[in-house]
């Protein structure tokens, strides 16, 4: 909470911890908002493309995103996933992305993350750090796995 960083989905005004913030005056051609899930590491194609099929899946469905939040770390909304296991057990629930990536693309990636969360889960039983809260410290394995890319 109030890292600044978005921790549940939700919208609000000029604030930087909402998941999208909304800078806007009525008539203000400056008026704009900005998406603040993203992260630096991300593949940016797969970003942007998760990206378009929320927006388009929530513009066919006629989605309201409920009103803003003036608190955005203590609004009642669901938090987002806090771990990669977390995160991908929430897209396998996806018809969305299934549908708009195929299946055969999405078991792939499941796969291949999984796996990837697998050998950092590993890597942390093994080190006798608590999977559930790994702590703040970057750990070894991530600088050794991610590093050299980024």
């Amino acid at each position: 909470p109030n890292s600044l960083a978005p921790d549940r989905a939700g919208w609000g005004f000029d604030n930087r911890g909402a998941m999208l913030r909304v800078l806007a005056v009525p008539g203000d051609a400056a008026s704009r908002f900005e998406n603040r899930v993203g992260e630096p590491a991300a593949n940016p194609y797969l970003y942007m493309a998760s990206q378009i099929i929320a927006g388009l899946d929530g513009m066919d469905r006629d989605a309201d995103p409920g009103p803003g939040d003036d608190a955005p770390y203590e609004a009642k909304r669901a938090p987002l996933p806090v771990s990669l296991t977390a995160a991908l057990d929430e897209l396998e629930k996806s018809d969305t992305f299934r549908t708009a990536l195929g299946p055969v693309f999405m078991d792939y990636f499941l796969r291949l993350k999984r796996n990837e969360a697998g050998r950092f889960l590993k890597f942390l039983d093994e080190h006798g750090l608590d999977a559930e809260n790994p702590g703040a410290a970057v750990t070894e394995w991530e600088q050794n796995e991610y590093f050299d890319f980024f």
